[in-house]
């Protein structure tokens, strides 16, 4: 619940002062992280990590 709530109260945040420019910055970054999470157990990790 509490993981639900802070998406809740985030997207209540965007909504109200009208912080749409914040949407892309936080789907790259979750974007980023899930890479990197499926990354670490893979054949590809070795290449990805040449990349940063």
């Amino acid at each position: 619940m509490g993981k639900l709530s802070i998406l809740r109260e985030f997207w209540e945040f965007m909504r109200v002062r009208k912080k749409w420019w914040l949407s892309p910055i936080m789907i790259m970054l979750l974007l980023l992280g899930l890479l990197i999470f499926f990354a670490q157990s893979s054949a590809v990790a070795p290449f990805i990590y040449t990349l940063f």
